[in-house]
C-alpha cells in the first residue's frame, strides 16, 4: 500500500475555492487538477476537447455528438471509438477513469467534478467544501469579472444550481451539505491564506502527513 493521498475540494463560485486549492497543493507539494482534467480526459480518450468543455459539471443527458454531426471528432487516428455519439454520462465515465488513474499515481488535489464520490473507496482522502458569505462572493466576482453586483449575483445563482445538480445527480449525495464532507469552511471568515493554513493543518492531522 502506497502513501498517496487525495484532497477533494468542492466550492461555491466566488468563494476562492480554486485559489485556495492551488495554494494548498503548493504548500503540500502535491499535484493540482481543475480544468486540466478536461485536457487530460481528451488526451486519454482521443476525443475532441470540445466534448468535455461542453459537458463540464453539467447533467444534460442529450447526445452532444449531434453538435458535430454524426461523426465523433477524435483528435487522432489512434483514438478509442467510444461510439458515434456520446452523452454526458459517458463523458463522466471517461473523466472518472482519468481521476482514478491520477490518484493511483500520486498524491493530488482535485477541484469539483465529483472527485470525492469517484474516489470514495480511496483509503486516504479528505473531502472539503469551501463556501463564503454572499457579500464576499459577489465582491470577489465583481472584481474578477469587472461586472455589476446584480450580474455577479446572477452568476452565483446559475453556478450554484448547475454545480449542485451535477454533484447530486452523479454522487447521490448533497452538494454543500455538511454530512457529505469531512470539513466545510467559510473562506470569508479567515480569508484565503487563513483558510489554506486551517485546511493544511486539518489534512495533516487527519492523514498523519
Amino acid at each position: 500500500m502506497n502513501n498517496h493521498y487525495v484532497i477533494n475540494l468542492g466550492r461555491q463560485l466566488g468563494s476562492g475555492g480554486k485559489e485556495i486549492g492551488e495554494k494548498l497543493a503548493r504548500e503540500l507539494n502535491i499535484a493540482f487538477y481543475d480544468k486540466e482534467l478536461i485536457r487530460l480526459a481528451s488526451e486519454e480518450s482521443g476525443l475532441c476537447k470540445d466534448f468535455f468543455e461542453k459537458a463540464d459539471e453539467r447533467t444534460q443527458k442529450t447526445f452532444i455528438g449531434a453538435l458535430f454531426g454524426n461523426r465523433v471528432p477524435f483528435v487522432g487516428d489512434g483514438a478509442i471509438p467510444y461510439g458515434s455519439c456520446l452523452n454526458n454520462d459517458a463523458l463522466f465515465k471517461i473523466q472518472s477513469d482519468v481521476i482514478r488513474g491520477l490518484a493511483e499515481n500520486g498524491s493530488c488535489l482535485f477541484v469539483g467534478r465529483c472527485a470525492d464520490y469517484i474516489l470514495r473507496n480511496h483509503p486516504r482522502q479528505v473531502n472539503i467544501f469551501i463556501s463564503a458569505s454572499k457579500e464576499a462572493r459577489i465582491e470577489r466576482i465583481m472584481q474578477k469579472e469587472g461586472i455589476t453586483s446584480e450580474q455577479a449575483e446572477e452568476l452565483i445563482v446559475k453556478a450554484d444550481k448547475k454545480r449542485s445538480a451535477y454533484y447530486n445527480y452523479y454522487s447521490y449525495n448533497t452538494w454543500g451539505a455538511a454530512s457529505t464532507y469531512h470539513l466545510c469552511i467559510d473562506s470569508s471568515v479567515l480569508g484565503i491564506d487563513g483558510t489554506v493554513a486551517f485546511i493544511k493543518d486539518f489534512v495533516k492531522k487527519k492523514l498523519g502527513v
